[in-house]
């Protein structure tokens, strides 16, 4: 769901700079806190980016004017080497309403920490994640913990799906709450790697 290059013209400043050449990562503009506002900004340094449809379910509300009929989709998109994002969108065309889920998690991109954190390892490569993190989303608890080299992915399928989008290989996973609703387990999971973000860790990689 790349954007054309020659297509985009920017509208706001840090697309403006991006276009320019001024930053030259989309892991500088994260680091340095700028909002994206942008979707193309995401397409301009990950042209490679994948997108999945996590959920799609019929929203009905009845107005004056008698029922109407939305669809709410939730989207993940990641390039499996680091970088994703979770979105959300609601139109009353199933492809709109894709769409605008994609472009919401291209602006929630995050870059995700990546390490070694098993003792039963140690290998010191990026493919699990550094520390225990927990991730909350509604009545959905997600706890994401490192695991050695060759277990996989130890989760359910909506779970696998956001983890191998960000290029985590290896990872055991408990949960809680609800976990039948998709569109909280899935942001509880991509919430637990946000929170891998905010851990000071004497190592690990990227």
């Amino acid at each position: 769901m790349a954007y054309e290059q020659e297509e985009w013209i920017p509208l706001t400043g840090l697309g403006k700079q991006v276009v320019a050449g001024e930053f030259s990562s989309l892991e500088a503009i994260l680091e340095g806190g700028r909002p994206i506002k942008e979707p193309q900004i995401v397409d301009y340094f990950l042209p490679d980016l994948e997108d999945e449809v996590l959920d799609i379910n019929m929203v009905q509300r009845m107005t004056d004017s008698g029922r109407r009929v939305k669809f709410r989709c939730a989207v993940v998109v990641g390039n499996r080497n680091g970088y994703i994002g979770f979105g959300q969108g609601k139109d009353a065309q199933v492809g709109n309403a894709i769409k605008k889920a994609i472009a919401n998690a291209k602006l929630n991109i995050i870059k995700v920490k990546r390490g070694c954190g098993s003792w039963e390892c140690a290998c010191g490569q990026g493919h699990s994640i550094p520390v225990r993190v927990t991730g909350r989303a509604g009545s959905v608890k997600v706890n994401l913990m490192p695991a050695p080299q060759g277990i996989g992915l130890v989760t359910g399928d909506i779970g696998k799906k956001v983890l191998e989008l960000a290029g985590v290989k290896d990872v055991w996973t408990s949960s809680s709450g609800q976990t039948r609703t998709t569109i909280n387990f899935a942001k509880a999971t991509f919430d637990a790697l946000k929170q891998a973000n905010l851990v000071r860790t004497g190592g690990g990689s990227r």
